[in-house]
């Protein structure tokens, strides 16, 4: 029995104007109100839109990685749902990487029940220290995703994807978050380093100017109808 929508489908719904220009209001309005920290997963803040919690379950079951290397960890639901993922497909370990884990959120993901599939590594993300650390788990695995949430700042992004995307195989996924930064307003974040121009989005599009490995999976965004992540 057939659920999902065809391709053609899913194209005819990328292509139309007005629900294009509806995506974008409905998350420059949803942004005001820090709509991700809504929910939660496995009782752990995820801050993450609903439709690219589902998504990423999705990447994970398509690809069945043994490996998820995350960077920004914050509350832990985004390691909680990585977590709750291999444990169903029976393997893996997801490792998370942030410049401050705080001893509150350390003490509660590490009390979750699928505790042993996580790693917690305290560092910045582009320090050598830790991607030595990151390289000696990827070295033991044989499909590896990553997912870039730390720092959104162009140059931090852009280093990022220097340094993780060789983590990546043909056939696996490098997510990078919060690249809807560039879709909002130019004072959406007042008091952060990064904004409009200077953000994720602006950072890919850099990367991939002089890096032709990976390419934008423009069906899977335009299946959905809103994303932290164009």
């Amino acid at each position: 029995m057939k659920i999902a929508n065809d391709a053609a489908t899913i194209a005819a719904m990328q292509a139309d104007g007005r629900l294009s220009e509806v995506r974008r209001e409905i998350y420059r309005a949803v942004a005001r109100y820090r709509y991700t920290y809504n929910f939660t997963w496995y009782g752990r803040p995820i801050i993450q839109l609903p439709e690219d919690i589902v998504t990423i379950q999705e990447l994970i079951l398509s690809v069945r990685p043994d490996l998820i290397i995350e960077t920004g960890v914050a509350h832990g639901g985004s390691l909680a749902l990585s977590a709750s993922m291999l444990e169903l497909l029976g393997c893996g370990t997801v490792v998370g990487v942030d410049v401050e884990i705080r001893l509150d959120n350390r003490v509660a993901i590490e009390a979750l029940p699928l505790a042993k599939r996580i790693r917690l590594i305290s560092g910045s993300s582009t320090d050598p220290a830790v991607i030595t650390q990151v390289a000696e788990y990827a070295a033991r695995a044989s499909r590896t995703m990553v997912f870039l949430d730390s720092d959104h700042t162009h140059a931090h992004v852009l280093r990022e994807l220097e340094l993780y995307s060789p983590f990546v195989r043909k056939g696996s996924y490098l997510v990078v978050f919060d690249t809807g930064i560039d879709d909002l307003s130019e004072d959406a974040y007042p008091n952060r380093p990064w904004g409009k121009g200077n953000n994720p989005k602006t950072a890919v599009h850099s990367f991939l100017a002089v890096n032709d490995r990976f390419e934008i999976d423009c069906e899977l965004e335009a299946r959905l109808m809103y994303t932290a992540a164009p």
